[in-house]
């Protein structure tokens, strides 16, 4: 068994995972990062994509996760994104809708603004449909 460490991930509307893992794997600016026990400390800007994580005696689980920050230090990792989702619980004809209408809004060409929000819309849309359909959850 590999050794474990403490993990807290948190979204901005709930505790999405508290408790011992083997590994967790998270997309930042840097690239992909596979965090293990005893990894040294480091702050990095979480980007939106898949998580992995593996409890101790489980399977690898997956997770969309959006933008935020993870904090290794002590053995300990702080994990703080606006949403983070497991793929069974990802709306695909949600996700689908959410992706057209951002679609149509970057279109529009409207204000600066509002095209950045569309594309973050359609970045998350993308990427909920991704770790859905990676998943074999596809409705």
């Amino acid at each position: 068994m590999a050794a474990a460490f403490q993990v807290h991930i948190l979204a901005a509307d709930k505790t999405f995972y508290e408790g011992p893992c083997e590994s967790l794997t998270i997309p930042t600016s840097d690239g992909e990062h596979c965090i293990l026990a005893h990894h040294s400390s480091m702050i990095a800007a979480i980007l939106p994509g898949t998580m992995r994580y593996r409890r101790p005696g489980e399977e690898t689980q997956t997770a969309a996760i959006s933008p935020g920050m993870v904090k290794v230090e002590h053995n300990e990792v702080l994990v703080l994104v606006d949403s983070a989702e497991r793929p069974e619980d990802i709306d695909a004809a949600r996700a689908r809708r959410e992706a057209d209408e951002a679609m149509e809004a970057i279109l529009q060409k409207k204000s600066r603004q509002e095209y950045q929000v569309a594309q973050a819309t359609l970045a998350r849309a993308l990427n909920r449909l991704r770790v859905k359909s990676s998943t074999g959850h596809m409705e």
